[in-house]
C-alpha cells in the first residue's frame, strides 16, 4: 500500500497540535510543572511546522522549507528544553532555539538552500542531538525511580537514530524534488512522527504523573517536622525487612523533654528533634529504616544485625546526642535512652519486637536515663563496655569505640 505523504502530514499536524493542546490543558492544572507548558508548545510548534510541510509546492519554499524545518527543530529543541526542567534544571530556551537559528542562517546560503541532501544532512544532525541530549538526561535522573522513565529514554534515543539514519541516506539515495513523488523512506519517517508524537506525549504525561503520586506517597509517609519517615511508613518498611531477614530494633527517647519544650519554647525543642534525626541518620547504615513513633519517640530496624552490633549503633548515636550543642543556647543538653532487642529468624514479629524494646527502653529510663539498654540484658553503663549474652546465657563484654 502506497502512503500518501501530503495526506500524513497533515494527520501528523492534527495529532501533533491535539497533543499540544492536551499538555497545556494538563499545565493549566499544574502550573508548578513548567516541563507540561513547553512540551505543549514544542508539538504545537511541530504541527504547525507539519501543516507548512505539506503545503510545500502551494507555498513559498521560504515557508515550506526554511520556516517549516525551523519550526520543527525548534520543536525538538523545546522537548529537549521540557526535559531539563523535568530534570529540575534550567530550562536554557538560548539553546533550544538554537538549533533554529542555525538552520536560517544556513538557509540564507543559496547553495545550502538549494541542495535537499545538504538540508536533510544538517536538519537531522540538530534534530538528532536534541532527542539524544533529552534521553542523556533522562538517564542520568534515573535515581528518581519513575517507571515511565526507561520508556521515555527509548524513545528519545530511538527517535534520534532515526534522525541519524537519514544523514547516510542523504547521501547514498536520491532525494526526491518535490514531497508529491518522496520515496517511501520520507513516508515511513513521517509515518514514525506521528506515532512518535503520540507514543513521547504519553510517556511524558506519565512521568509527571508518576512524579507527583510519588510526592504525595512521600508526604503522606514523611515527619513534616523531621523530614524522616513517620509511624506509618516506618511499620510498613520494617515488616517488609523483618520478611526477608533477622534484624534488630532500636527504640529511642529523648531525655527530659518535656523540660526542653519549657524552659527554651517549642521552636527550641523542634530543633532538638531535628538535631536528634540529623545525628542518629549519619551513624545509621544505609538500609537502616528510621522514623518517628510520635513526640519524641524514633525507632529504627537495623536488617541482618544481632543485638550486639546493634548495640553499637545506639551506642554511637547515644554518645553522639550527648555532645549535642545549640549555638543560640549553649546551657542546652540532650540525651536518649535507647531500647535494642532483636530477631534472629526470618519472618519476625514487629509487635513482639516493640514490646522488647520497650521494655529495655523502660528500664534504661529506670536506672538513669541517657544510657543504652539490650532486651534481657541490664542497662549498659556510660563507659564503653556493652553487656550482652554468649550462646551458652553467660555474659560477655562487647567493646565499643
Amino acid at each position: 500500500m502506497r502512503l500518501d505523504l501530503p495526506t500524513l502530514f497533515m494527520m501528523t499536524t492534527a495529532v501533533t497540535v491535539t497533543v499540544g493542546m492536551l499538555f497545556l490543558l494538563s499545565w493549566s492544572q499544574t502550573r508548578r510543572e513548567r516541563s507540561l507548558a513547553v512540551w505543549g508548545i514544542a508539538h504545537i510548534g511541530g504541527g504547525i511546522a507539519s501543516l507548512m510541510l505539506a503545503l510545500r509546492g502551494q507555498i513559498p519554499d521560504s515557508l515550506s522549507i526554511g520556516l517549516a524545518n525551523a519550526l520543527m527543530i525548534g520543536a525538538y529543541g523545546l522537548i529537549w528544553s521540557g526535559v531539563r526542567a523535568f530534570e529540575g534544571r534550567g530550562l536554557q530556551l538560548d539553546r533550544a532555539l538554537a538549533g533554529s537559528a542555525i538552520w536560517l542562517g544556513a538557509c540564507a546560503v543559496p547553495a545550502f538552500f538549494e541542495s535537499l541532501a545538504a538540508r536533510v544532512i544538517i536538519a537531522s544532525t540538530i534534530a538528532g542531538l536534541y532527542c539524544g541530549s533529552g534521553a542523556l538526561m533522562i538517564w542520568r535522573g534515573r535515581g528518581e525511580p519513575l517507571v515511565s522513565r526507561y520508556p521515555a529514554l527509548i524513545l528519545l534515543a530511538t527517535y534520534a537514530a532515526l534522525y541519524w539514519i537519514r544523514i547516510p541516506l542523504a547521501v547514498t539515495t536520491p532525494m526526491p524534488v518535490s514531497v508529491a513523488i518522496a520515496s517511501p523512506w520520507f513516508a515511513i519517517l513521517c509515518f514514525a512522527g506521528t506515532l512518535f508524537s503520540v507514543a513521547i506525549a504519553f510517556v511524558l504525561m506519565a512521568l509527571t504523573k508518576e512524579r507527583a503520586e510519588r510526592e504525595q506517597r512521600l508526604a503522606a509517609e514523611t515527619d513534616a517536622l523531621t523530614g524522616i519517615a513517620n509511624r506509618r511508613a516506618l511499620v510498613a518498611g520494617a515488616e517488609r525487612h523483618l520478611a526477608v531477614a533477622p534484624a534488630a530494633l532500636l527504640l529511642f527517647d529523648l531525655d527530659h523533654f518535656k523540660t526542653i519544650n519549657d524552659r527554651h519554647g517549642h521552636s527550641v525543642g523542634d530543633a532538638a528533634l531535628a538535631a536528634f534525626c540529623h545525628i542518629a541518620a549519619s551513624h545509621l547504615p544505609p538500609e537502616a529504616v528510621f522514623g518517628r513513633m510520635g513526640g519524641e519517640e524514633f525507632a529504627c530496624l537495623l536488617p541482618r544485625l544481632d543485638e550486639r552490633a546493634a548495640a553499637h549503633v545506639a551506642e554511637r548515636i547515644r554518645t553522639g546526642v550527648a555532645r549535642f550543642t545549640h549555638s543560640d543556647y549553649p546551657e542546652l543538653a540532650m540525651s536518649v535512652s535507647v531500647g535494642v532487642a532483636a530477631e534472629s529468624q526470618i519472618g519476625g514479629s514487629l509487635d513482639y519486637l516493640l514490646r522488647r524494646a520497650d521494655d529495655a527502653l523502660y528500664r534504661a529510663k529506670r536506672t538513669g536515663r541517657n544510657r543504652v539498654v539490650i532486651s534481657d540484658e541490664d542497662a549498659l553503663p556510660l563507659v564503653a563496655d556493652v553487656p550482652a549474652t554468649g550462646r551458652a546465657g553467660r555474659r560477655s563484654r562487647v567493646r565499643v569505640p
